[in-house]
């Protein structure tokens, strides 16, 4: 039908038409914001309704709500955010995960607390699988060391330039943020989710930086997620705690293959198994 010479828009018609994508959820980690997504975000939304909660606002009013009511910023209240985010604001399970770093933490432990509503996970770098970590955070903090806090992210020094140090020293004069890095890093810091391996069932990447600085122990990590009954591990070679964005073309391409069921057979230069030999080699010299 034409009015005016324009045709009506056909509601029947595009209702049947349209398909709402499958819901992809990104949870960053500790010293990250949801802005660390900005290299994944476009590619990963031509195939999924990308959602980024912010679990993690440093100055937000309700983080300090919580602190000054006396409440600790941990794991399982970080999880408690999500779940509640995800109930009210997304309400379409089961979920693709995907978590870097301590998001990962709070990935797993969703997971396993509610496993109707997962479908797939994609943990990058995930902390709280086995042994210590590095917190450069931390030391940062107490000596005002930022272009040291950054440039142990990554491999490549290109990307920790002299605006991103900037940026994040800016972020530290800010005595608000800083107040709720410090709680989060009291309340989070040695939390371990390695019992929870055994108890998530669903379909899991791994992806790791053969050469992250943050987590001290890459092999041991990587034995510890091969308890998990569907994971999958990929070691990037020349790469630090941040894939992601040092390798975003590679992680946004596996990424979207492993959740639409497409992630074939690894090439040997990413190998799990390939990186624990050389690990071995490394530790005989």
């Amino acid at each position: 039908m034409k009015t005016n010479g324009r045709h009506f828009f056909n509601m029947p018609l595009a209702l049947r038409s349209y398909r709402r994508s499958h819901p992809l959820v990104l949870v960053n980690g500790l010293a990250e914001q949801a802005e660390s997504w900005f290299a994944n975000r476009h590619s990963w939304s031509r195939h999924f309704d990308v959602k980024v909660p912010e679990l993690l606002v440093y100055a937000g009013d309700d983080l300090h709500r919580h602190i000054d009511a006396g409440g600790e910023v941990t794991i399982n209240y970080l999880t408690d955010r999500l779940a509640r985010y995800l109930d009210e604001f997304v309400q379409k399970p089961p979920y693709h995960l995907v978590g870097s770093s301590l998001g990962g933490q709070i990935l797993l432990t969703y997971a396993a607390r509610h496993p109707e509503k997962v479908a797939k996970l994609v943990l990058i770098c995930p902390s709280g699988l086995h042994g210590e970590e590095n917190l450069p955070v931390m030391d940062g903090v107490r000596r005002s060391d930022y272009d040291s806090l950054v440039r142990s992210v990554f491999f490549k020094t290109q990307f920790a330039g002299d605006e991103l140090v900037e940026a994040i020293e800016q972020k530290f004069q800010d005595r608000r943020w800083k107040k709720g890095v410090l709680r989060t890093l009291r309340g989070t810091v040695g939390h371990s989710v390695g019992n929870l391996l055994g108890e998530v069932p669903h379909p899991t990447l791994f992806i790791w930086g053969q050469d992250d600085r943050i987590i001290a122990d890459i092999p041991g990590s990587v034995r510890a997620a091969d308890r998990m009954a569907q994971a999958r591990q990929i070691v990037i070679p020349r790469c630090g705690h941040a894939p992601q964005i040092e390798r975003a073309g590679l992680v946004n391409k596996l990424v979207v293959r492993f959740l639409k069921g497409r992630l074939g057979s690894i090439p040997p230069t990413l190998s799990a198994k390939r990186a624990l030999k050389k690990a071995r080699g490394v530790a005989t010299h």
